[in-house]
């Protein structure tokens, strides 16, 4: 299948379950129309302070359209992903992209490679989770041994990058969690675990809660129950700082996240209609990664692995797929399902399964065990990582695969 301009591929309601491989194609004139809106961007004034408290500055926006304009490689991109075996299968209407690795590392019974499926968040894509891939399949290439290895499942979220669109209303975080369950059944895989970050970390957190059969633990690296407000302990100087993370998260960085969640439609015309308005919309995310992003394009010094070429990356497939828009709804359609649990007076169920959590230094706060344990009272694994922010996977893929190894180790 080619990845077009045109409105991403969705299954119809009485479509196949049947699992069909996929490869990328992207089509020349779509990437000669990038060129060509790059070229005719209208550019706004720079802006009158000397920090991004205006929002993304011109000097990154025109050091990364400069960029994408010469250097960079959409066949690059291709290949990255056609290098990984890619399906997709239809679940409740949906076409589901996902990319499926098994390791190396197993015997008859499986009992080497303990299956995990990893959701990707926004404005994120299954692109920050590609350089775990190797870490997490083939450990003993990688500083660990065999019987940390992982059967790794990737999939994209519906209306996400290479994922279909869905077309009628209810994809909420607990739609997304039980279309994973059934990815996971229909895979073969009858015991497995489950991991995600931003978005990803609501989904996971969404399948513990509903305890499908087969999931026997998570792993997340942000805690979605804190940026969803309520009462936390705060009589230590770390869950005071945490608490002040969020307060100065929600008056100065919750731009993107109000827009997304009331009125997804209104930025989605810009979204899809210009490059440059695409990228200035991801990167003005969250702080750290601000940053790490912008001294990339301006000073060529990439934080981690977040190199320009793997920042474009990301971007290029939300602009091929066309899928700004429809991303930007699934924060619309969580808030919707939040307010009618909580008009109905719904209490989340418990998790009862095991839990691991990784606390990063540059995500939006930093979750102190006590706030951890009180989302989770079945927490297994609580570690401090000594590098890497909001994007985990993506910034410090080794570190971060590790992570996910020490936290499932009691499980395989």
């Amino acid at each position: 299948m080619s990845v077009t301009m045109s409105k991403p591929e969705s299954a119809g309601a009485g479509g196949s379950t049947a699992i069909r491989p996929f490869r990328m194609a992207i089509p020349q004139d779509a990437i000669d129309d990038v060129y060509r809106r790059l070229a005719a961007t209208r550019w706004p004034s720079k802006e009158l302070v000397a920090d991004r408290s205006q929002g993304v500055q011109l000097a990154t926006l025109q050091a990364l359209a400069r960029y994408w304009a010469r250097d960079y490689d959409f066949r690059k991109l291709e290949a990255r992903l056609n290098a990984l075996p890619q399906f997709k299968t239809e679940i409740d209407g949906v076409g589901v992209h996902f990319i499926h690795v098994k390791s190396r590392h197993e015997n008859a019974s499986h009992e080497n490679a303990l299956p995990l499926i990893m959701t990707h968040g926004w404005p994120g894509s299954v692109i920050e989770l590609l350089d775990c891939v190797g870490p997490l399949t083939d450990p003993t290439a990688h500083g660990g041994s065999a019987g940390d290895a992982f059967h790794l499942v990737l999939p994209s979220l519906p209306g996400y990058g290479l994922s279909g669109e869905p077309v009628e209303l209810g994809w909420d975080l607990g739609r997304t969690a039980r279309a994973w369950a059934e990815l996971m059944h229909r895979l073969g895989y009858t015991r497995y675990v489950a991991q995600g970050g931003d978005v990803g970390a609501a989904v996971t957190d969404a399948m513990a809660r509903q305890a499908p059969k087969g999931l026997v633990g998570i792993h997340t690296n942000l805690l979605v129950t804190g940026l969803g407000g309520g009462s936390h302990p705060s009589s230590t100087e770390e869950e005071r700082a945490a608490a002040d993370a969020l307060s100065a998260f929600r008056a100065t960085g919750f731009g993107y996240f109000l827009e997304q969640a009331t009125r997804p439609q209104t930025i989605g015309y810009a979204l899809l209609d210009s490059p440059v308005a695409l990228a200035a919309w991801m990167l003005d995310h969250d702080t750290d990664s601000y940053y790490k992003i912008s001294h990339a394009f301006v000073d060529g010094e990439p934080a981690g692995n977040l190199t320009r070429d793997h920042i474009l990356d990301n971007i290029a497939l939300y602009w091929l797929t066309a899928t700004g828009a429809s991303a930007a709804r699934s924060y619309w359609e969580s808030g919707r399902a939040q307010a009618l649990a909580a008009a109905g007076g719904q209490a989340p169920p418990r998790v009862s399964i095991p839990v691991g959590f990784t606390q990063f230094p540059g995500e939006i706060f930093r979750a102190p065990r006590s706030w951890v344990e009180q989302a989770y009272p079945t927490v297994t694994y609580f570690n401090k990582a000594d590098k890497g922010g909001h994007f985990a996977a993506w910034e410090e893929p080794e570190l971060f695969s590790q992570e996910v190894r020490a936290a499932f180790k009691s499980l395989h």
